[in-house]
């Protein structure tokens, strides 16, 4: 049986973004590598279509193997001293989802 991948999507009004980059980016990129997730996307600009938050915002996705790995690495104590970098330059949304499994009959 194959485990269902799962997704976090974050997006993220950023004030500074050179220290955004450079302080979180740096420690959260190396945090989720190491927890098993991998960058799907990650850049600036996005347009809003709908809804009232993330135009011109920063978009991140990244695909792991399940939902408990997401979950160990968000509540890890390293990726919450990370989380702190980005506290007082950024507004984020953060979401994560089980990709649905698609069966042919």
């Amino acid at each position: 049986m194959t485990q269902t991948k799962t997704y976090m999507i974050v997006i993220a009004k950023i004030e500074d973004r050179d220290a955004f980059i450079q302080g979180y980016g740096k420690a959260a990129g190396a945090l989720v590598e190491q927890h098993g997730g991998r960058y799907v996307l990650r850049g600036p600009g996005a347009k809003l279509l709908e809804g009232d938050f993330g135009d011109g915002a920063s978009m991140v996705i990244s695909e792991w193997p399940n939902r408990e790995a997401v979950e160990t690495f968000w509540n890890s104590p390293e990726y919450q001293a990370a989380k702190l970098l980005r506290e007082t330059i950024s507004k984020c949304q953060v979401l994560i989802i089980d990709a649905p499994k698609f069966t042919q009959d």
